[in-house]
């Protein structure tokens, strides 16, 4: 299931088209990541929700001042349901 541009601008809170690009190259390195984690229920609601934490996580968080290592528990859950 594919999140719409619009999508992710509601959740993370974004009006205007300036972050337009940054904001759809995130879904698409989500999508990345979450295939690359061995998530294959792409249909799921869940997934949806997956792409937008890790959308608003690498939004948030662009700054080299904060770097996580660590997946949020609700993060690391969703993808283990969707393998």
């Amino acid at each position: 299931m594919k999140i719409s541009l619009d999508e992710a601008k509601q959740y993370v809170k974004v009006d205007g088209s300036e972050e337009d690009n940054l904001l759809t190259s995130f879904i698409m390195a989500a999508e990345e990541y979450l295939k690359d984690a061995g998530v294959t229920n792409t249909e799921a609601e869940r997934y949806k929700i997956a792409v937008m934490i890790l959308v608003a996580e690498w939004y948030e968080n662009r700054g080299i001042s904060k770097i996580s290592d660590e997946l949020s528990y609700s993060l690391r859950s969703l993808i283990l349901q969707l393998r």
